[in-house]
């Protein structure tokens, strides 16, 4: 049972503010990061590929997840 006198209880009633319940699929992200996309040689200055690094204002992000919708071309008229 969470407390409702520390973080993640004040983070439980937000979230139930929001009309999240446990019924509710969430997706919870990091935002605030980076990820090297060319090869290096594993150095600090030259992570290899795929490296992750936070910055120091990173941050979590909790979300419903949402499909990805492609954009369409205009119909003409």
């Amino acid at each position: 049972m969470i407390r409702h006198d520390d973080f993640l209880g004040d983070l439980v009633k937000k979230m139930e503010q929001l009309g999240m319940t446990a019924d509710v699929p969430l997706e919870v992200v990091i935002g605030g990061s980076q990820i090297y996309e060319i090869e290096g040689n594993g150095t600090r200055w030259a992570p290899t590929k795929g490296t992750v690094r936070y910055n120091d204002d990173a941050f979590i992000v909790i979300r419903r997840p949402k499909p990805v919708v492609s954009s369409v071309p205009p119909t003409e008229t």
